[in-house]
């Protein structure tokens, strides 16, 4: 109770002392390093959900359906799962699956079996992270450079390369730490947010029907209506959320 009630007196003095031009930079850093892969994963989401082997017929109906279907999944999972329960769950202010996991101690679990079950979780969702932390730069960046074969077929050979070379740069620049990252991509996000936002809003001031796919019911019809096919296309959906771990990994650094 007396570290608890110490590190909470900590805690509120910072508060405190974290002046309106700090907590501007600080939200400047964060929205950089944590909101920067929330906001970039809809680039191949949505393109996933309607192309490739398993992309679902362009109708009005699976439009009004995925995007149904991202509306609520970054409601669900973001908003409420981690905003409301998942920051709340930290280990003296770090957070992601390593802090979590090591709260696994034989002082405070006594039992060896569901000690070792504990472990086992947490080393399972370690693996995840570390393949998450591979696949999504990948994913991010590819989709993001290939789209100069749309300005022209000739820039279809250095897609990869290009590719290769920022995501290089993009690991070597991590040396700099939490801070150098931020403050080099903050305003980048911020631009690409403001960008993203005014072209849909004008989109949705030309289509203003595109608002009923907030109603959850249309995901839910798009899903009784497509059965297996639309369960698969939700794995294409669930790639809306990735970047939401960083949320809770990166507690530390912006708590």
């Amino acid at each position: 109770m007396g570290q608890e009630t110490v590190r909470n007196q900590e805690l509120d003095g910072a508060s405190q002392g974290l002046g309106g031009h700090s907590l501007a930079k600080l939200s400047l850093a964060a929205l950089g390093v944590v909101y920067g892969d929330i906001g970039t994963s809809p680039l191949y989401a949505i393109r996933e959900c309607f192309h490739g082997k398993y992309g679902i017929a362009v109708t009005a109906d699976n439009v009004f359906g995925v995007l149904s279907l991202i509306f609520w999944a970054l409601i669900i999972i973001v908003s409420i799962k981690y905003l409301t329960f998942i920051l709340k769950a930290d280990n003296q202010g770090e957070g992601g699956v390593m802090a979590l996991t090591a709260l696994v101690q034989p002082g405070i679990l006594r039992r060896t079996r569901a000690r070792w079950f504990l472990v086992v979780v947490g080393v399972f969702g370690a693996a995840l992270l570390y393949g998450d932390g591979m696949i999504t730069p990948a994913i991010s960046v590819m989709s993001a450079v290939e789209g100069m074969r749309i300005i022209t077929p000739v820039f279809k050979p250095f897609v990869v390369p290009a590719t290769i070379v920022i995501l290089g740069a993009l690991f070597f620049l991590q040396r700099r730490g939490t801070a150098g990252v931020g403050a080099l991509f903050g305003p980048v996000v911020l631009v690409w947010f403001s960008v993203i936002a005014v072209l849909g809003l004008v989109e949705i001031i030309r289509h203003p029907q595109v608002l009923a796919a907030v109603a959850p019911w249309h995901g839910l019809a798009f899903l009784v209506r497509n059965q297996l096919h639309g369960f698969l296309v939700l794995g294409a959906v669930c790639l809306v959320v990735t970047g939401a771990e960083a949320l809770y990994a990166d507690l530390g650094h912006f708590g």
